[in-house]
């Protein structure tokens, strides 16, 4: 796939997808995500995770924004983000594109490392 994304920006929008946590829903804790992503798709640490989704939801790292956050996502000066229990967030509209043709199949998906 060239979509520039690394495979953790990957499994955090197909988990947010998964969840439903569209653009023009409720946000959802931040916390939940990352619990879903560690849990489901991506074995390593969450703050791995985190890092991955402040990023996607600050305006002045990406091009687009592909995450909606609500909190504090740190700042363009090296002001930290708050911790994921302070932060909620949903997919961004542009995101919701990204993830609207995952069902037809287009890309064949292979098994993630637990044969899932």
């Amino acid at each position: 796939v060239r979509d520039g994304l690394k495979p953790v920006h990957r499994r955090v929008l197909y988990a947010m997808n998964v969840l439903g946590n569209d653009w023009n829903k409720a946000y959802k804790k931040s916390a939940r995500v990352v619990g879903d992503v560690i849990g489901k798709y991506h074995p390593h640490g969450d703050f791995a995770v985190y890092n991955t989704i402040v990023r996607m939801a600050q305006p002045f790292s990406l091009r687009y924004m592909l995450v909606d956050g609500q909190g504090n996502f740190g700042s363009i000066d090296g002001d930290s983000a708050a911790a994921m229990r302070y932060t909620e967030i949903r997919l961004a509209k542009i995101a919701h594109g990204l993830m609207a043709d995952l069902e037809k199949e287009t890309v064949d998906f292979v098994d993630n490392y637990d044969g899932t």
